[in-house]
């Protein structure tokens, strides 16, 4: 039996968590900036970055709240992006995950308000 946090398809596990790991070493800014806001907010609740997903990297997650935030750069406008986006938000909330997604611009320009959208939905049941 497994722990809560396996999360990741156990056939490829190993593989996820290797690429995970490189993306943890190698985030964008948006994403070490929304990285401090959260590891800072003190609210009861720990999130994880780059946790794997069935055969997903989630950008952060807090498993307790079954919350998964995603930070989108330029390339996700892109139309495949946004099919294998969709993709990956109905893949994740199938498994009972709540999808939450910001752009870069949102964290850069605004990330107050980032925030404040992320607490409303770790307290609101």
């Amino acid at each position: 039996m497994g722990y809560h946090y396996e999360t990741a398809a156990p056939d490829r596990y190993e593989l996820l968590k290797d690429f995970a790991k490189k993306n943890r070493g190698e985030m964008t800014e948006s994403e070490r900036v929304l990285w401090e806001a959260l590891r800072k907010l003190n609210c009861g609740y720990h999130f994880r970055r780059q946790h794997p997903i069935g055969d997903y990297i989630a950008d952060f997650i807090c498993i307790k709240k079954m919350l998964v935030i995603e930070v989108d750069g330029g390339y996700h406008n892109e139309p495949r992006q946004l099919q294998d986006d969709l993709n990956r938000t109905e893949f994740l909330e199938s498994k009972g995950f709540t999808v939450i997604r910001f752009k870069n611009e949102e964290i850069g320009n605004d990330l107050k308000t980032v925030i404040i959208r992320i607490k409303e939905l770790l307290f609101n049941e």
